[in-house]
């Protein structure tokens, strides 16, 4: 079992840049594939990023393509979501989650672990 917890969120303007982080703790997050997901008032969950267990493999949402890069350091188990060139349409709460699949997952019913999420508030 592992335990998530986010951190990174803030209240930012349109164009600037914020770097979440998921640190894991419990069973090492190297066991894992991970992915970040975001959930806006009123909307489903949808899955932002994605990596693999190694990190050797990552997907995007279309809408965050160029902009954001997930990535890991399984030495520091932690995951972290660097988004860039961010819009008012990226707020939304952004959850860190685990799968205990090897390769990049992209589902959320593939995902087994929830951190609390951390809001994100992109101003125009």
């Amino acid at each position: 079992q592992v335990q998530l917890v986010e951190s990174g969120g803030g209240l930012v303007q349109a164009g600037d840049s914020l770097r979440l982080s998921c640190a894991a703790s419990g069973r090492a997050s190297s066991n894992y594939a991970m992915g970040w997901f975001r959930q806006a008032p009123g909307k489903e969950r949808e899955l932002v990023a994605a990596i693999s267990r190694s990190g050797r493999s990552t997907n995007y949402a279309d809408s965050v393509k160029g902009r954001f890069t997930i990535s890991r350091d399984n030495a520091k188990n932690t995951v972290y979501l660097q988004m860039n060139s961010l819009k008012p349409e990226d707020t939304a709460v952004y959850y860190c989650a685990a799968s205990t699949g090897t390769y990049v997952q992209l589902t959320t019913g593939d995902y087994v672990y929830w951190g609390q999420g951390t809001q994100v508030t992109v101003s125009s």
